[in-house]
């Protein structure tokens, strides 16, 4: 599986970066939203984009927003986190991330649910 995991902490991409490692994953990060969307643009062919919401230069709903306008890379599933309110997120998006949890969150249930969405599944709570 082909990860792309966007968070402007680098102690989260680290600890993401070697979960996934850990289970012969391809994973690659970016600091932020900007980033991410270059690096999709040039690699389209990625399974789960992990997000943080709140980051500099390009938050988290406006990367998912900029993915769901690029035909390329609409169809890839979003998770996104966020220290912040899940509820208001939820209902001040236009598009809505196929999985939204909070911070702190347990680094293997996220691997658990990116794993589900970027083996196919879209019915996962």
């Amino acid at each position: 599986m082909k990860v792309l995991v966007v968070d402007d902490d680098a102690i989260n991409r680290l600890i993401l970066k070697k979960i996934f490692e850990k289970e012969n994953d391809t994973v690659l990060t970016a600091n932020d939203g900007e980033e991410a969307l270059q690096i999709l643009i040039s690699e389209p062919d990625f399974n789960v984009v992990i997000t943080d919401i709140m980051m500099p230069k390009m938050d988290g709903i406006q990367l998912l927003a900029e993915i769901k306008l690029k035909d390329e890379i609409n169809k890839i599933p979003i998770i996104g986190f966020t220290a912040g309110d899940i509820e208001y997120f939820k209902s001040t998006s236009l598009v809505s991330f196929d999985r939204l949890l909070a911070k702190p969150m347990d680094f293997y249930e996220l691997y658990g649910i990116a794993k589900a969405f970027g083996m196919g599944g879209s019915n996962v709570n």
